[in-house]
């Protein structure tokens, strides 16, 4: 079980540079969990590629049913106080701060490309290569 943050499921699901080796990480671990808030921005995402004329709104809703349907059962609630304890002490969002303190919660990786969790939070946040090559092992 890992923690896959919104850009790691956009990657599955979204042709990206990344999208292979995010299939990768589905094939080694299909367990993805994430907080509630992965939702909101998956759809920022999919609101990204619709005024960048990728997607049409059709493809936009069948990639977030598509996506929802990946997360059924798999969505977190992250107590604030937990949340803003992390931002106290970083320089990450409050929303990237979820996805630590829910790997934290359970003991898990969190898998991300994002390289202020990954530098701000060694520990917990690993890198989609990081994550493979350690579980190629």
């Amino acid at each position: 079980m890992i923690v896959a943050d919104t850009n790691i499921i956009s990657y599955l699901l979204l042709p990206t540079d990344y999208s292979d080796k995010a299939s990768q990480l589905y094939q080694k671990d299909p367990e993805w969990i994430a907080p509630e808030l992965w939702r909101s921005e998956f759809r920022n995402v999919l609101a990204l590629y619709l005024r960048q004329n990728i997607i049409t709104l059709t493809q936009a809703l069948t990639l977030q049913t598509e996506a929802e349907s990946l997360m059924t059962d798999r969505e977190y609630t992250i107590p604030s106080a937990v949340v803003l304890n992390l931002v106290a002490n970083s320089t990450c969002s409050a929303y990237d701060c979820e996805f630590v303190a829910l790997a934290r919660q359970l003991a898990i990786k969190l898998v991300t490309q994002d390289k202020k969790l990954l530098r701000e939070f060694p520990e917990t946040a690993v890198s989609l290569d990081e994550f493979l090559s350690i579980t190629a092992l």
